[in-house]
């Protein structure tokens, strides 16, 4: 789908992925910086959609990779969580192979649109949940159901993944937000791992542009770690809640 004779094609979707891996070492949320840019290029949505997924999977490495260390101790919660991850996460897969696209077409919008919402309300529901106490326990039957439903919309569409599995997290597991930040890194590994299954077996995956957004995604969340702490993380967030929002309404309107 990328077309060699444009280079400019090329450097669009390097840059978008170098931007896409800073906000989510900031922020959260590059993917809704990925998908429009791959709508821009000339992808249909379904294809940009799953490209997308796809092209996440190296940043969700990285970032389980270097929290390691919050890890320690979570290994029961890791093994219930990730199952019905993994679950939702074939549902949800399932679900966009099977259906026409037209429904994909039809859903997107509303889904780029709550996604950016989830993005415009994360801060204000950590201040809300807060920190919680690490002695309590789960509410195991809660924290399941929510993380399946999450995985579903992971492997369906994706958007705003994390900033939905964080929330999820800080709901119904009791523990510091540091180590259910590294939770939420494992549970998106997973759910797009089993994207990348599915969607390379069945899917109109670009692998072109994958091999070109896989690196710069990882790559602009090492450099993004650096120089994004010296911009607010509210600018970041903002600037991808309103090119979401645009994208959302665009596409209702097509």
């Amino acid at each position: 789908m990328i077309d060699l004779a444009q280079p400019w094609t090329l450097v669009f979707l390097l840059v978008a992925g170098l931007l896409a891996g800073a906000v989510n070492a900031v922020a959260g949320g590059g993917s809704l910086l990925v998908f429009p840019a791959l709508l821009a290029v000339g992808f249909p949505p379904l294809a940009a959609n799953v490209t997308n997924s796809v092209a996440q999977w190296p940043g969700y490495v990285g970032l389980v990779a270097g929290a390691r260390r919050e890890l320690v101790g979570q290994g029961g919660r890791i093994a219930r969580t990730a199952a019905v991850a993994a679950l939702g996460s074939g549902v949800g897969c399932t679900l966009l192979l099977v259906l026409p696209a037209t429904v994909f077409d039809a859903v997107v919008p509303v889904l780029v649109i709550l996604a950016s919402l989830t993005m415009a309300l994360g801060p204000r529901l950590k201040r809300l949940i807060g920190d919680p106490a690490g002695g309590a326990r789960d509410r195991r039957a809660g924290l399941l159901v929510a993380v399946f439903l999450a995985a579903i919309y992971g492997g369906y569409f994706g958007g705003a993944l994390g900033v939905i599995l964080i929330s999820t997290l800080a709901l119904f597991a009791h523990d510091e937000l540091r180590r259910l930040n590294a939770l939420k890194g494992v549970l998106s590994l997973v759910v797009a791992s089993v994207t990348v299954v599915v969607f390379a077996i069945g899917a109109p995956v670009d692998w072109l542009a994958v091999a070109l957004l896989a690196p710069s995604t990882l790559i602009g969340g090492f450099l993004g770690a650096l120089v994004a702490r010296r911009l607010p993380e509210n600018v970041l967030r903002w600037a991808v809640v309103l090119l979401g929002l645009a994208v959302g309404v665009a596409l209702f309107l097509q």
